[in-house]
């Protein structure tokens, strides 16, 4: 997988890649980041990218001419995606992060100031995603997560992959809990099930935990999952917790 980010702040990009299991699945070869700068391709002999917005108004507007001429520098492949960071795109979710990991090559569009010139977004066919109903900055802390997110998805970079398999919305329910060494601490034991050794018990007991605990803390992803649920395990359990929980 290969990330090209434009952003006026590649040091944000280059720090953040610098470290923990990003920066392990650089140095493996399983995913490549590379950042562009706009200013490095502005005509302004001040390398200037933003200037005021036409009809007034607060704020800079990051011009045409630099960002269009970074964009045309990066080689694109057959299945290159753009994404434009914006708080007006649609909201980035394990779905889309699933989806994405398929691909060969990501370019990611960070934004600051006020925003773009409209005509970047129509040169670039970008897809405007939003990390959620905020405001930033700008797009780089956005763009780290969608590097985080989609780069987990990919073989061999969590090094065993299963273990995105039990992350939170992976397959819409959240993590089921965990616990470590000691077996007691403060009057806290750790669940019999997972002492025992019976894999398949503390399979189900897993399962069943990752329904109770969306349906107490995400009441909207269990309800969508109880819907479209089809398989007979995972239907056993759900109304052993339906009945827990008198529903």
């Amino acid at each position: 997988m290969k990330f090209d980010v434009m952003t006026l702040f590649p040091d944000m990009i280059n720090q953040a890649c610098s470290h923990s299991i990003v920066s392990r699945g650089i140095e493996n070869a399983i995913i490549s980041v590379n950042t562009w700068n706009p200013r490095d391709y502005t005509k302004d002999k001040h390398k200037k990218v933003d200037d005021t917005p036409f009809g007034g108004g607060a704020g800079m507007v990051l011009m045409c001419q630099p960002y269009f001429d970074c964009f045309d520098a990066i080689e694109k492949k057959e299945d290159t995606d753009v994404i434009l960071l914006s708080p007006q795109g649609e909201t980035f979710n394990q779905n889309m992060s699933d989806t994405l990991a398929r691909k060969k090559h990501i370019i990611l569009i960070c934004g600051h100031y006020e925003g773009f010139d409209e005509r970047i977004k129509e040169y670039t066919n970008a897809r405007e995603v939003s990390i959620g109903d905020f405001v930033l900055t700008g797009g780089e802390l956005p763009a780290m997560c969608i590097i985080d997110s989609v780069s987990r998805n990919i073989d061999g970079f969590l090094g065993k992959i299963d273990s995105a398999h039990f992350d939170s919305f992976y397959d819409g329910l959240l993590e089921h809990p965990q616990y470590t060494k000691p077996r007691e601490y403060n009057g806290m034991p750790v669940p019999d099930v997972l002492l025992g050794g019976n894999h398949a018990e503390i399979a189900k007991w897993r399962r069943k935990q990752q329904m109770i605990v969306t349906y107490k803390k995400r009441r909207d992803l269990f309800d969508k999952f109880a819907k479209n649920c089809k398989n007979k395990e995972d239907l056993k359990l759900l109304n052993e917790v339906l009945k827990e929980f008198k529903v």
